[in-house]
């Protein structure tokens, strides 16, 4: 697998544990420090994050990849990545969403950790 298939990988990574509500699987591709920046500005920790997909604050249902572009420089990469969400967030409905999220990752040995992801609408 080459490096831009590796980062590929992290960022469907993410979703099926996003969806699957799978610490575990959310812990391998999210670096300690991670950050994830919401729509409206609010900065999650990594921690906060998985707990609020535990919880049922974040719920994700589905995730349909429509494009995944990645720039890499050296043991740094950004990923921007859309896809089609089914998710209910925060106490809301229900809804499907054209989400991308702009993703910056380090290498850490053979593997890519996300350190900050920002959300916004495409």
């Amino acid at each position: 697998m080459n490096e831009k298939e590796k980062l590929e990988n992290a960022y469907k990574q993410m979703y099926c544990g996003m969806i699957e509500k799978n610490r575990d699987v959310l812990s391998e591709v999210l670096n300690s420090n991670f950050v994830l920046i919401h729509m409206t500005g609010m900065r999650q920790s990594k921690e906060a994050f998985i707990r609020a997909i535990e919880d049922g604050t974040l719920n994700y249902f589905s995730a349909e990849h429509k494009n995944i572009e990645t720039e890499i420089h050296g043991d740094t990469a950004v990923l921007i990545g859309q896809s089609i969400v089914n998710a209910a967030v925060f106490g809301g409905g229900r809804n499907t969403w054209r989400l991308q999220l702009k993703i910056k990752l380090t290498k850490s040995g053979d593997s890519w950790l996300m350190n900050e992801a920002q959300a916004s609408v495409y």
